[in-house]
């Protein structure tokens, strides 16, 4: 157990705490890849979220893709971070979710040490500092731009971001898509969204958003039923996160299916 002095405390920093003992959140240096000898790398691929009158819907895809082949079809890139906040990935699936992991390490930690949640708006500066710190591997293709939402309790309402490469984040007022899909999937949400949307309705406008996107996009995976697979998708409001459970996806997208094969 690592002890500091007063002046080098890390306090509740938990990256700074792992770089004080000499450990680092993660790889920041890559081996730079040979031109014709490109790592396969899974990537995961379309996330969206949307505001609704109490809250925040999040939905992903599970398909994550190596090139043209489909690496994997459960991949979760919608991750509880707290109680009342949520992280949704896209891009290099392996930075990506140990990203995850370390912040929700951190705001853990922050809440152990200081005996509060840090704020909505702290963890999406904290989140945006993660993303920075992965930019050198950025640089080498391993590029993660996750979406974070949550509900803020000192505001009493929903709010969303988004973030580039480069660590710089974007508070979003509406709606917010990322991956190979985001074109397809925020001009669904761009046209269902109005301001006075409900918890089911910002439900059925994400899930569409997810069907029209895996239906342009062959790297974004649609419900299997088949398989049983369906994307993975969350509310959270005052009372904190939800998963929406399968049987339910399964009417709202069977109804989806329904109304497209009267097009």
């Amino acid at each position: 157990m690592p002890f500091f002095t007063p002046g080098d405390d890390p306090g509740s920093n938990f990256p700074e705490l792992l770089r004080r003992i000499g450990m680092t959140s993660h790889s920041s240096v890559l081996t730079p890849a040979v031109p014709g000898h490109e790592l396969s790398v899974p990537h995961a691929t379309t996330c969206v979220a949307v505001k609704f009158a109490d809250g925040v819907v999040m939905a992903g895809d599970r398909r994550a893709t190596s090139g043209n082949l489909i690496s994997h079809r459960t991949m979760e890139k919608v991750v509880q971070a707290d109680r009342h906040s949520a992280v949704a990935i896209a891009g290099a699936a392996g930075p990506a979710m140990e990203m995850v992991k370390m912040f929700q390490l951190q705001l853990e930690h922050y809440e152990k040490v200081e005996g509060n949640a840090l704020s909505l708006e702290g963890k999406a500066n904290q989140l945006s500092a993660m993303v920075r710190g992965n930019l050198p591997a950025a640089m080498q293709g391993m590029v993660v731009v996750p979406i974070f939402a949550g509900f803020d309790l000192r505001r009493s309402a929903g709010r969303l971001w988004d973030f580039d490469a480069t660590g710089g984040r974007y508070e979003e007022r509406d709606f917010v898509s990322t991956g190979s899909g985001s074109l397809h999937a925020s001009t669904v949400m761009k046209v269902g969204y109005h301001p006075e949307l409900g918890r089911d309705e910002a439900l059925q406008l994400a899930c569409r958003a997810l069907w029209e996107a895996a239906d342009a996009d062959s790297a974004t995976g649609g419900p299997d039923v088949l398989r049983g697979i369906y994307p993975v998708v969350a509310a959270i409001d005052v009372d904190g996160w939800e998963r929406i459970d399968d049987v339910d996806l399964f009417t709202r997208f069977d109804s989806i299916r329904e109304e497209a094969s009267h097009r």
